[in-house]
Formats: C-alpha cells, sequence, structure tokens
C-alpha cells in the first residue's frame, strides 16, 4: 500500500478555457508539462452511495490499481485535503481486501458494486524547484461519464495539487492565473460526486442534529448517539492504518459514551431494544481497551525512560521492548475482532441507533423537564462512591470514584444543548476531577505492570531498570491522590451552581 496526503483545489471549467502560460513564477520554478493521459476510472460505491455521502471513495483506475480516499479532519480554506491509499491489481472486478477494510465503517454490510465510469484525458504541468524537487501540479481533465459505451455527461476540470515543499504563495499566483483566464471559483467537489450527481451529495446517513430548549427525550438521546457513531465510524480507517494512536482512544471513548448514553436515558428508552446494544458495546469496549491500555503504557514508559540515568538505558531498552511486543500482539488481536462479521453487525445496529432510538411511549416529552433525573442517578452513585472511600481510599476506590466521574461527565454532556453554560461547567468540572483520576489509575496500572514483569526477568539489569520506572509511578500516583479532592470539591460547587 502507497500512502500520501492528497492536498488540492479543485475549480470547474468551460470546455472553451485555455490553460494560461505558467512561466515566470518564480526565478527558481520549472514549468514542466507531461504528456496527455488517458485514463479509464471505475468507482464503487453501495446502491445508497454511502461512500459518496461520507466523503469517501473507492476506485480501480486502469494501470494504477486500486485507490481509496478518506477525508481528513484538517480543512483549510478551499484546499481539498484526503488520505490518498493505493493498492495494487489489474482486476477492475475485485476490490483488494485490505482497500476494503479502510471503508468498512462506511459501507458495512452493504455491498460494493460499480457505480460509475469515467473516461478522462489529462494534461498535466509540474512545477519543480531547481533541485528538481515537486513543488505541485496544475491539473487539466476532460472527463466523460459513461453509461455502456454511450457518454452521459462531460464535464472539465481543473485541479492544483500542493506539497510539502510548495513555496508560500505559489498556489495563490497559481489559482489567480487560472481565474483570470476564466477558470471557476475553488469546488471541493470530487469528480465521482459530479459524475453521480444529487444522489451522492445528500447528507450522510447520521447527521448531529441542533436541539431547541423545549427537545424530546428522543431528540437528545438522538443527538448524542449520533457524536458517538459518527465518532466511531470516522476513526475506524485510523485504527486500521495504526497512524495515530489517538485513532483507538477515540474510538473506545465512543463506544463508552455509547453505553454511558443509554445508561443514562434507559428509564425512558426500550430495555429489551437498549441491553443488548450495551452488551455489544460492552465487548467492544473490551476488544479496543487491550490496545488502548497498551498504546498508553508504551507511551507512558517510554517517556518516563528519560528520567532514568543513562547507565541504564540497556535495561530501559528491554523494558521498552517488551512493551512494544505487547502493544503488537494487542493490535494485532484488535484488527483480527474488528474484521469479523460481529463488529459490521455492531455498526449497522448503531446506525440505526442514531437515526431512531426505540424510545418508550412517556419519552415524548421536553428532556428539560426530567433534566434532574438524568443527572441526578449517576450523581448520587458518585457521591456514595466518594463516600464509601473516606479520607483515605485505596486503588480500587479511587477507580470506582473514576469510572462514576466519566458516567457523570456523559450525562452532563449530552444535556449540555439544552442547560447551556451551567451544564458545561459542571461537565467541565468532571472532566477535570476524570483527568486527575485517570492518571493515578494510569500510574497504579504502570506500577503493576512493571513489578510484575520484573519479577520473572532473569536480567538483574532489566529488573533494575524496572523497578527505578515504578518508582516514578508510584510517585506519580501519590501526587495524582493529593490533588483529586480539591476537584472534587469543584465538582460539588458546579453541581449546587446548576
Amino acid at each position: 500500500m502507497r500512502a500520501v496526503l492528497e492536498r488540492e483545489v479543485k475549480l470547474a471549467a468551460s470546455p472553451a478555457f485555455r490553460m494560461p502560460s505558467l512561466d515566470e513564477l518564480g526565478d527558481d520554478i520549472l514549468t514542466i508539462p507531461r504528456d496527455p493521459e488517458r485514463l479509464q476510472t471505475v468507482y464503487f460505491d453501495t446502491q445508497d452511495f454511502r461512500l459518496a455521502r461520507w466523503g469517501v471513495s473507492l476506485r480501480h483506475r486502469e494501470g494504477q490499481g486500486w485507490t481509496t480516499k478518506l477525508p481528513t479532519d484538517d480543512a483549510r480554506g478551499d484546499l481539498l485535503i484526503r488520505g490518498e491509499f493505493t493498492f495494487p491489481g489489474d482486476d477492475a472486478s475485485n476490490p483488494p481486501v485490505e482497500a476494503i477494510a479502510l471503508i468498512r465503517a462506511y459501507a458495512r454490510s452493504a455491498p460494493l458494486r460499480p457505480v460509475a465510469r469515467l473516461r478522462t484525458i489529462r494534461r498535466m504541468i509540474q512545477l519543480l524547484d531547481l533541485d528538481d524537487r515537486l513543488l505541485g501540479e496544475v491539473v487539466d481533465d476532460e472527463v466523460s461519464v459513461l453509461s455502456g459505451r454511450r457518454i452521459a455527461a462531460r464535464f472539465r476540470e481543473l485541479e492544483v495539487e500542493v506539497t510539502d515543499d510548495t513555496p508560500a504563495g505559489l498556489l495563490d499566483e497559481v489559482l489567480e492565473r487560472l481565474r483570470t483566464a476564466g477558470a471557476g471559483a475553488p469546488d471541493p467537489t470530487p469528480k465521482y460526486i459530479r459524475a453521480v450527481g444529487p444522489l451522492a451529495t445528500q447528507a450522510p446517513e447520521i447527521e448531529v442534529a441542533s436541539l431547541r430548549s423545549r427537545a424530546t427525550v428522543s431528540r437528545v438521546l438522538g443527538r448524542a448517539l449520533s457524536m458517538s457513531v459518527v465518532q466511531l465510524i470516522r476513526h475506524d480507517a485510523v485504527v486500521r492504518l495504526d497512524a495515530d494512536p489517538e485513532g483507538v482512544h477515540l474510538t473506545r471513548v465512543a463506544s463508552r459514551r455509547l453505553r454511558s448514553d443509554l445508561r443514562t436515558f434507559r428509564s425512558k428508552i426500550d430495555h429489551e431494544w437498549a441491553e443488548p446494544l450495551r452488551d455489544e458495546l460492552r465487548w467492544l469496549g473490551t476488544v479496543l481497551g487491550e490496545a488502548r491500555d497498551a498504546d498508553v503504557l508504551l507511551a507512558r514508559l517510554a517517556g518516563r525512560s528519560a528520567l532514568i540515568p543513562a547507565a541504564e538505558a540497556p535495561g530501559v531498552a528491554q523494558v521498552i521492548e517488551a512493551l512494544e511486543q505487547r502493544r503488537k500482539e494487542a493490535h494485532t488481536s484488535m484488527i483480527g475482532s474488528i474484521n469479523g462479521e460481529r463488529y459490521v453487525a455492531l455498526l449497522d445496529r448503531l446506525v440505526e441507533a442514531a437515526q431512531a432510538p426505540v424510545v418508550l411511549p412517556d419519552a415524548d416529552v421536553p428532556v428539560r423537564d426530567i433534566v434532574g433525573d438524568l443527572i441526578e442517578g449517576p450523581w448520587r452513585h458518585l457521591r456514595a462512591a466518594v463516600h464509601r472511600a473516606g479520607k483515605h481510599p485505596d486503588d480500587a476506590e479511587l477507580h470506582t470514584v473514576r469510572i462514576r466521574v466519566k458516567r457523570v461527565r456523559y450525562a452532563a454532556d449530552a444535556v449540555v444543548p439544552i442547560l447551556g453554560k451551567s451544564a458545561r461547567r459542571f461537565a467541565d468540572a468532571a472532566a477535570d476531577l476524570q483527568t486527575i483520576l485517570g492518571e493515578h489509575n494510569d500510574a497504579v496500572v504502570a506500577g503493576s505492570w512493571l513489578r510484575t514483569w520484573a519479577a520473572v526477568r532473569r536480567s538483574g539489569d532489566a529488573a533494575f531498570a524496572a523497578g527505578m520506572l515504578a518508582g516514578i509511578e508510584r510517585a506519580a500516583a501519590n501526587d495524582a491522590r493529593e490533588r483529586w479532592r480539591k476537584a472534587w470539591k469543584h465538582l460539588v460547587a458546579a453541581r449546587e451552581a446548576m
């Protein structure tokens, strides 16, 4: 697989458009026209165009293999930024398993099929510096949309693609020359979307709706579920690519928040519908949890290793090597699980849940009228946990408090659109306490792993290094113990102010 970050500005052009001169863009910029190319491209999607509606594409291009393009969160004005992943393959009817995996969360159980065939005449001008580094590309595409052997539509599109080496101001200068020559305004619509038309421009299956102050339970719950399901779907490919540990973290957070929201609103939703869904989310949380815990432990102790004297570097290296192996095994196991049908079936159910949560007949009431009940349950359990912990809580008791705080925070987040600033301050105070208790828990887990690992090592250097790291984690846990009570008092004050 070849992976690049595609960054380009698209502009429409009429059939009569003539490419302006791109000479004299700079004393050290060379303008190199390339020979025209004839491209044959087939795009795949589901019957209801799920990929297109999420801003995703899967195509086969003759002589170039298969390409998946995924949206990113990095928006910069008119610049269309997408992850582009290319896989070899001459068979235009069977996408590679690896390519399908990257779009699985978007397509889910719906079968993929050819939905658009394009024939393109491409004329490209490359912009190079004096060392032959690529600074950008200007592409002029004449596109024919095919229906069988017939041409169903034609359009022309210009693309200006930038690279990491593109100098400041070059993109703007090129765009100005194209616009002066008659090109249209920047339009980020991909070719595939233009070829398919209105069906591909519909909103995704899930939209995070805005809420009014008198929004009903069903609307508020639907919005809360939608936010988490969108987060789950958007980060699925990040998890599979293993490009950013935050992918696993955010996916795990989404699964936990979904379970929590179903718990928060349980008095108003159908039990037989919600409980099996919570069970499957618990399974997903376990699958993601092992990989996330390994990520956290590795990153944490790799950072701590800088605090260990250089003389202990060989022992520290053995600790890190063991953690890297553990992380590799956890990630492999996680990928195996999310490649299965159980995960795909869960995603289908979650999309349906976000679209239409199954609520009880008495749920058609404004959330504002019952918001006290929604918050009070989790809050009561948290206060009880803090009370049981007493003045000198053990690690397990603080862990329980952390779980209860998380549920309070998620419940508060769900009603922020209704209650506004007071709920936001309460949720933020809960997040602050959760962060401190999370630091305590991470330190305790890291220290426990280090002691267990050191006990079975034959290398004295490795065991000694692990002991030093465990001492650092013990100090971190003690520091969190000193700080959590103050954060708890702030949370109590925020609750009283609601």
